[in-house]
């Protein structure tokens, strides 16, 4: 058996319009009455969120001072994630064909997500994702959780799920961040970053994955390349 674990955020859905709405949100928030500031256009504010700029420091570029760009950093950690914001992630383009691409092949499909499962939930069922994601292949946070660093607790995200799936004769991840790649990298499984997601392909090769591609569909077809030519599509 060949397994994909793949993220969610990223791979599969595309955070960014949720991400650029929280911003002005709490752009428009922490300025005082009449202050000029300058909201970023959304490539911009995207491309600093790829370089991993501090919310702080993004803050300051959009005319904020100090004291009002701790305050907006703090907001904006505070609704980011809720559901009244979660309505605007869509889906990254090709990313349900890809999927339906590994499921044709028999490739076992698991979803590994910071997400808690109320958030997974919500966008597995907006996008009709369910039907590639059984409930014992979701590893994801429990609702009550508080993270602190994704880059040391995916590891054991990934720790738990190999413990409790059955063994593969190969397994791969897909991610779009630095605790995809360590994730997978400390637990002996191939790292394929994706540039679909939050981060730059300079942030992801400081990190060396296996391989960087384009987006889910690009991952997939890599993942074809690497198994057994009785795997067809």
């Amino acid at each position: 058996m060949l397994r994909l674990i793949t993220d969610f955020d990223g791979p599969i859905v595309d955070v960014s319009p949720r991400y650029y709405r929280v911003y002005q949100l709490c752009l428009e928030k922490t300025r005082r009455q009449h202050q000029a500031v300058r909201e970023l256009s959304k490539d911009e504010f995207w491309q600093l969120k790829r370089q991993r700029v501090p919310e702080r420091e993004i803050g300051i570029i959009s005319g904020l001072d100090e004291a009002q760009a701790l305050e907006f950093a703090a907001l904006r950690r505070q609704i980011v994630h809720t559901l009244p914001y979660l309505q605007y992630d869509q889906l990254v383009p090709g990313a349900v064909e890809a999927l339906k691409k590994v499921e044709r092949a028999g490739i076992e499909l698991v979803v590994m997500t910071m997400r808690r499962v109320i958030e997974l939930d919500y966008a597995l069922n907006k996008f009709d994702l369910g039907r590639f994601f059984r409930q014992n292949r979701c590893y994801r946070l429990d609702n009550d959780y508080i993270k602190t660093r994704d880059i040391d607790e995916k590891p054991l995200l990934m720790q738990q799920a190999l413990k409790e799936l059955p063994p593969a004769e190969d397994t791969w991840m897909v991610g779009d961040t630095e605790a995809d790649i360590v994730a997978a990298k400390s637990n002996g499984v191939k790292a394929i970053a994706v540039l679909s997601g939050i981060r730059d392909r300079t942030q992801l090769e400081a990190y060396e994955p296996d391989w960087i591609v384009n987006d889910l569909s690009d991952a997939i077809d890599l993942i074809f390349c690497q198994v057994p030519p009785k795997i067809s599509v």
